[in-house]
């Protein structure tokens, strides 16, 4: 290479170096600005729609909190504390909810029964005397009153519009000490059946696993509307048998079968039930296998009352009674429960095994006498 075409090759680099530098420089000064230039500029609003914002968990959180809190507000006051003297000197306790201006009272008939004496306390902790109006100890309702003014009344909701997993609330006075205990939870379950000592199966019982403990018993269940919708009647920690301990199985009277039965209690002092007037054991596979029954199911008639509807009907000792009004009575469909679905004066078919030989008889059913 000679130096002439050395040295135009040098100056030929020098200008395409130049010329990149340039570019450089004046595409990053571009960048620069425009990067400047965006971070002035005031912030864009979201663009205004008519679309309401999403529901997050927060707004739920705090529109139930705000729900539960009228709710108390509004049922709290007419919350009591049911005090039961007993005929032997003991005293018992347990909780209520007043539902009219003129002082009757929902409660537990397990919380009044046995009483010589009650006793009612606000929740300001003023005490009056109440009086017993009435008492269904099959679906475990009762009625006081009290005289005077009330600090305030209870609406009644409707238990057929309740569903799992709504959020419930139950006031009361648990162990007689705690009175107006707020606890909340949820409906855990609906149409429960609880068996009682008497034979009578508690139907439609609400499944709540809201705190529930002694001294609860007979005070509200409430929905977020600020209605009673149940009465709490019961709570089962385990089976006696095992170790095993429950927790959150809370039972309430659902409000529908309260006000039925209260509405008779008022008007009348009792509840009418149908009778046949017959002293019975049930039939059960175990049974009907241990003495060699010819039935698996049934109530097995031990004795009839003279002049009874039973009686009438020539009904007899030793009689095994199956169907009532062509229900197959088992374990879903228990005597006592099947028989009530009757009313009184009216007439139902009974289907009987006697002797090897079964038969249908017509009964007048009475009713049941009190006490």
């Amino acid at each position: 290479m000679t130096l002439k075409k050395f040295f135009v090759a040098c100056v030929s680099l020098l200008i395409v170096g130049a010329t990149a530098l340039t570019g450089v420089a004046v595409g990053g000064g571009a960048v620069y600005l425009a990067v400047r230039e965006r971070l002035n500029q005031p912030p864009v609003s979201a663009p205004t729609t008519d679309v309401e914002a999403p529901v997050t968990e927060q707004n739920i959180t705090v529109d139930v909190s705000t729900a539960i809190e009228d709710a108390v507000v509004k049922v709290g006051p007419a919350v009591v504390t049911v005090v039961n003297t007993l005929g032997g000197g003991g005293q018992a306790s347990g909780s209520g909810v007043i539902i009219s201006p003129d002082g009757h009272i929902l409660t537990n008939n397990h919380v009044v029964e046995g009483a010589r004496q009650l006793e009612v306390i606000f929740p300001d902790g003023q005490s009056v005397v109440a009086q017993l109006i009435g008492t269904d100890p099959f679906a475990d309702v009762a009625v006081i009153k009290i005289d005077g003014p009330v600090p305030a009344y209870a609406d009644l909701g409707n238990s057929d519009t309740l569903s799992p997993g709504e959020t419930v609330i139950a006031i009361g006075s648990p162990l007689g000490d705690f009175r107006n205990t707020v606890t909340v939870g949820v409906v855990s379950a609906l149409g429960r059946t609880m068996q009682s000592e008497s034979g009578y199966q508690m139907e439609d019982l609400i499944q709540t696993d809201a705190a529930i403990n002694h001294g609860n018993s007979g005070g509200p269940l409430v929905n977020l509307a600020g209605q009673v919708v149940g009465l709490n009647t019961l709570v089962v920690r385990g089976n006696g048998f095992t170790s095993d301990q429950a927790e959150g199985l809370g039972f309430a009277v659902s409000v529908n079968v309260v006000k039925a039965v209260s509405d008779q209690l008022i008007a009348v002092g009792h509840v009418a039930r149908p009778y046949l007037g017959i002293s019975w054991d049930a039939v059960t596979p175990d049974i009907a296998q241990y003495d060699n029954l010819p039935v698996q199911w049934g109530v097995y008639v031990r004795s009839v009352s003279e002049g009874s509807p039973a009686a009438n009907a020539g009904l007899q000792a030793g009689d095994i009674l199956t169907k009532i009004g062509g229900t197959a009575l088992d374990d879903a469909h228990p005597f006592i429960n099947t028989l009530w679905k009757y009313g009184v004066g009216e007439p139902v078919t009974v289907e009987v095994w006697r002797d090897g030989q079964v038969f249908e008889a017509s009964v007048i059913l009475g009713e049941r006498p009190q006490g």
